[in-house]
């Protein structure tokens, strides 16, 4: 009995070690953006243009952009292999009504791109409709 006791006190302390280990960990950071996503530059028609990202992790890449008010022409791509996404912004918190969205974008190097118009500064919400329990969620910004 004394050899099992000694040996369930020396697991018992691995366990302990392994998980102290364990929460001295810094947390993982977000992996950087890459280059061009949600930078806005206006095209040669006048119009304010950005790409945001999707992939198989549930987030839009990145996940908040700011533009002045007037039209918009928002480029979603999805990258994931496995996921379908969509973007819908959130009706019922807009400063003001946005129509357009993207329905469904499957996976695979696929784009869709939407124009609309924003004349109303303050914060708009968005989402992939089919994810936003898991947290995919993005806030469009329309400054002064």
């Amino acid at each position: 009995m004394g050899t099992r006791a000694a040996a369930l006190g020396i697991g018992a302390a691995l366990a302990a070690g392994a998980l102290t280990g364990c929460g001295s960990e810094e947390p993982a950071a977000p992996p950087p953006t890459p280059e061009g996503l949600g930078e806005v530059t206006v095209g040669a028609d006048g119009v304010q243009e950005v790409t945001i990202q999707t992939q198989d992790d549930y987030l839009f890449t990145p996940d908040r952009f700011t533009v002045a008010p007037g039209t918009v022409r928002l480029t979603l791509v999805n990258v994931a292999d496995q996921m379908t996404h969509n973007l819908e912004f959130t009706d019922d918190e807009l400063p003001q009504p946005i129509d357009a969205g993207i329905p469904v974008l499957g996976p695979g190097d696929q784009e869709k791109t939407i124009e609309f118009e924003v004349t109303t500064p303050g914060d708009y919400p968005f989402s992939c409709t089919f994810h936003l329990q898991l947290g995919q969620v993005g806030t469009m910004t329309v400054s002064e």
